[in-house]
């Protein structure tokens, strides 16, 4: 008995059928690439808008923590789901003109009383009825706050100080800051590479 060979064909080969010709790989390719581009922005889009955003800082009112230029991506889904902290380094839109973009560092909460006298930054609350003197210590490089003012915060308000204090456009000038002014918090600087740093919540014990 004779035996007929069997042939198989490599999947995707020509075999009989005639080539795909260039016009149509090429078309084929270019739908691939948008259906992988409408992918990703259905990804990026959403965490670019509604969760995190990229800033640079300008200017030197947060030296010597964070310098003119400097890359910063901002958690901005933190702040739905709590309050900002004190010690919270914030992005939040300038009250007097909602365009500009500051950064700054969250002080004094919503209810508190902040006072400062004599250099120093002092915290009235229910936890502290006679008043608490800030310790910046760690992150200041001259402890000591130019002004003399009480201010007392409402519902939804911050009070908010730049790091350089001597070179700070702050709450000092303009006033407490409202919550919905507020884009997010400092999470991560990405550049430079050498100074990159996560950033977390500051714990001042009061």
């Amino acid at each position: 008995m004779a035996f007929m060979p069997l042939f198989l064909k490599p999947f995707g080969g020509s075999g009989d059928a005639a080539p795909r010709s260039t016009k149509a790989r090429a078309v084929s390719l270019v739908l691939e690439m948008l259906q992988v581009l409408a992918i990703s922005m259905a990804i990026i889009i959403p965490v670019r808008w509604f969760l995190v955003q990229p800033f640079y800082v300008q200017g030197a009112s947060m030296e010597p923590n964070f310098f003119d230029h400097e890359y910063l991506i901002i958690d901005e889904l933190s702040y739905r789901l709590r309050e900002p902290s004190r010690g919270d380094v914030v992005v939040f839109h300038y009250p007097n003109d909602p365009k500009q973009f500051f950064i700054k560092r969250v002080i004094g909460l919503p209810g508190e009383t902040v006072e400062i006298a004599d250099g120093k930054v002092k915290i009235y609350n229910d936890k502290n009825p006679n008043g608490v003197v800030l310790d910046e210590s760690s992150y200041l490089d001259q402890d000591f706050t130019a002004a003399s003012q009480t201010v007392t915060m409402k519902a939804g308000e911050y009070f908010l100080l730049g790091d350089n204090r001597s070179s700070s456009l702050d709450s000092r000038f303009f006033g407490p800051v409202k919550s919905l002014h507020i884009v997010g918090r400092v999470w991560v600087r990405g550049f430079p590479i050498d100074r990159w740093k996560h950033f977390e919540s500051f714990e001042y014990g009061i």
